[in-house]
């Protein structure tokens, strides 16, 4: 395999072929997929390795001290041969990685192999394709963060430590001196924690960067304009707490941070700058001075780093590798933005050269990554598996209702969706009774009963899956709840309509499944309503049989979502697309008329725009765009299905049209967009009251429920799903 390394003696830097380490115990073998440069630690080792023996003794006093020390121990000879032995030796580069886990070692059982993971540590987590990381050195990823900007972890623990040695409350009013790359992550961590944010750089586009970022306001050391705004915000008491994150040998820093601060205010020095601390401005503001080590607690401890002995949390909250998780999840929440400090991203075989242009100052960037050859052979490529749905279930089977007997359903939830889009369409149509409705409080039950004639209004559902006048179920509650309803309603032996999603995991459908198959119960229809609507189903008539296959465009501007949405709590509702894509899903399946085999996504940073590639059996693919950045005055929803010379083109549910040997558009615009709510709830009840098939069928429902999971893996992994048992 290849790594950076660096002769410290003449200051050769070169990628080397080294042998592959080894997977010891306690951690775990991960292949790098992308790696940081810091800007500012590697390229000050790189600087001073250039440098003559006089300058690299002028710039590390510390090593000196000892050198004089064996000295006077072992003697001068044997120093010498030591000194000369350690500097005329290759040694490593790079203290920040994200990478897959290709080798888990013995005592790990928090991770498997293919999780993507993010590694810290200057012996472990180095510029090279495959590292080994102790335990306490890595952490798992969550949904929805981008590999290379995991690659950031362990410098943001770095800027996340300083910050929490700075004690900062909301309110305060902070000055970061320094806006390198850690600069810039402190910014950003005190504006997330509640701070307003005074920046210095002599750097004007970092200031700008800064600004961009959630800085109050930034500006040279040396301008009034630094002064002036800590004035303004600090109604001239100055700042509570200066973060220090400059490097060089300027004692400006410490000055400026005593010149700055409050009385009895902080001084946090996370960087390596100069401290010749003048003693007046500091003894007589009080000031408090503290030093941030690194990542944070455990750094620098063996037991700690190398044997996995973890500090317990009641004792000490926030570890190192507390601190890494704690920034991916910040950085995945979107709390923190990384992909704006991102200047340049290399190929890792030209590492040589990347460090030369940073060195040389040809390449001028605030972080530099290395992005590593993917080895997807060496890694095995994800799987969603598809359950089997038994073709003949057995226990209850579908029983038709006596002709002039009504067909009697219960409502589980009665939000928004419920109330606006489903009970219009049922609360008028003739042959169907409102039983019962269900809520968590009982306000909005009295609502609904109010409103849509509901016979009952209760919030106890065991007494209404208990009831057995009561024929059909639809469950229109939070996501994290469908599963669990549909599997216990289906138990009680009900038809279930349950509004999408079916699952939020493979578990809740697996568990679905298992309940299909113990009660003998497969009366189940998922909210999938799109191939129901009119509009849509004449074009697909006007557009005919296939004979080759399709390649088909689905664009979805599904808009920003309002602060505060439910949507947003991805921790327990799952993601926006988990909840809502698989409509888009069912729309192309039903339109190519098979199951996906595959999967492909990818995402912009925070993964708020989606793009999904399915492939189906007969070669056809079907490409989705989700999109919530686009302009809100654009239609929602538009298709192009394209095959055997023809083209047919649907717009937002408004109009229809199919190019081939004949042109053919839809004929009038619709009062309202139709999108098959009315269709397909008519589908659903005929099907309950005579007892024939479900409108569609259940290897579908979960085919296209498996299809919306595997994006989610998909996007974790940057390689295409395997949809395992699709037909």
């Amino acid at each position: 395999m290849k790594q950076v390394v660096q002769n410290y003696k003449s200051g050769e830097l070169t990628l080397l072929d080294v042998p592959m380490p080894g997977c010891k115990p306690g951690g775990v073998l991960v292949r790098t997929a992308y790696s940081l440069i810091s800007t500012g630690t590697e390229l000050m080792k790189v600087s001073e390795a250039g440098m003559s023996m006089l300058g690299k003794a002028r710039s590390r006093p510390d090593q000196v001290a000892k050198v004089v020390q064996s000295v006077a121990t072992n003697g001068v000879p044997a120093t010498y041969r030591k000194v000369m032995g350690k500097l005329d030796s290759y040694t490593p580069l790079g203290y920040s990685l994200c990478g897959v886990v290709e080798q888990v070692g013995a005592g790990v059982d928090d991770v498997a192999v293919g999780d993507l993971v993010a590694c810290a540590g200057n012996e472990h987590a180095l510029h090279a394709e495959l590292n080994w990381v102790p335990k306490n050195l890595y952490t798992p990823l969550p949904d929805g963060l981008a590999p290379r900007h995991a690659a950031f972890g362990t410098v943001g623990a770095i800027a996340l430590q300083g910050v929490r040695r700075g004690e900062p409350q909301l309110g305060d009013v902070a000055l970061v001196i320094g806006l390198g790359l850690i600069g810039q992550l402190v910014v950003q961590l005190l504006v997330a924690s509640g701070a307003r944010v005074v920046g210095v750089d002599p750097d004007p586009a970092r200031c700008e960067l800064a600004e961009s970022l959630g800085a109050a306001a930034c500006g040279d050391p040396a301008s009034a304009a630094v002064e002036a705004a800590v004035a303004e915000l600090t109604d001239g008491h100055g700042v509570d707490q200066v973060y220090l994150a400059a490097g060089g040998s300027s004692n400006q820093p410490v000055e400026l941070a005593a010149r700055l601060s409050r009385d009895r205010g902080r001084v946090v020095d996370i960087g390596k700058c100069s401290l010749d601390l003048p003693w007046n401005a500091y003894y007589e503001k009080e000031l408090d001075v503290r030093f941030s080590r690194s990542y944070g607690p455990g750094r620098y401890d063996p037991e700690y780093e190398l044997e996995g002995r973890d500090y317990p949390i009641g004792y000490v909250r926030w570890t190192e590798r507390r601190n890494l998780a704690c920034f991916l999840d910040l950085a995945a929440r979107g709390s923190i933005d990384v992909e704006p400090l991102i200047s340049h991203i290399s190929d890792f075989d030209d590492a040589v050269e990347t460090y030369r242009s940073l060195k040389d100052g040809e390449l001028k960037a605030v972080a530099v990554l290395f992005r590593y050859p993917e080895h997807t052979a060496e890694t095995p490529a994800p799987v969603v598996a598809v359950p089997a749905v038994k073709a003949n279930v057995g226990g209850l089977p579908a029983q038709a209702r006596y002709s002039g007997t009504p067909v009697r359903l219960a409502f589980v939830g009665a939000g928004n969706y419920a109330t606006s889009m489903l009970l219009p369409h049922l609360a008028q149509r003739e042959g169907v009774e409102l039983s019962t409705v269900v809520t968590t409080t009982a306000l909005s039950a009295a609502n609904a009963q109010r409103k849509f004639g509901f016979a009952e209004a209760t919030t106890d559902l065991d007494a209404v899956l208990g009831d057995k006048s009561i024929d059909a179920v639809f469950v229109v509650t939070r996501h994290s709840s469908h599963a669990d309803l549909t599997r216990k309603a289906l138990l009680a032996g009900k038809a279930v309509f349950v509004e999408k999603p079916l699952a939020l995991t493979e578990d809740e459908l697996a568990g679905v499944l298992a309940a299909v198959e113990e009660s003998g119960n497969d009366r189940l229809q998922v909210g999938f309503n799109r191939r129901f609507s009119p509009l849509l189903q004449e074009a697909r008539k006007q557009f005919g049989a296939r004979t080759g296959p399709a390649s088909l465009r689905y664009l979805i501007n599904a808009g920003r979502l309002e602060h505060g949405s439910w949507y947003l709590r991805q921790g327990t509702e799952g993601s926006r697309f988990a909840g809502e894509g698989g409509h888009f899903i069912d729309t192309a399946s039903w339109l190519l008329g098979a199951d996906p085999v595959s999967v492909y996504a990818t995402a912009t940073p925070g993964h708020e725009d989606l793009q999904v590639l399915l492939t189906y059996p007969d070669g056809s693919t079907a490409t989705l765009s989700y999109v919530t950045s686009g302009a809100p005055g654009f239609p929602k929803e538009t298709l192009d299905l394209v095959a055997d010379g023809r083209v047919l083109r649907l717009d937002d549910f408004v109009r229809a049209s199919v190019y081939g040997a004949r042109k053919w558009v839809s004929s009038r615009l619709p009062k309202a967009r139709d999108k098959g709510q009315s269709a397909e709830l008519a589908a659903f009840v005929k099907a309950v009251r005579t007892g024939g098939p479900m409108p569609v069928p259940l290897e579908s429902l979960v085919a296209t429920t498996a299809a919306t999971l595997a994006v989610q893996t998909g996007l974790a992994g940057g390689v295409p799903v395997t949809l395992a048992g699709a037909r």
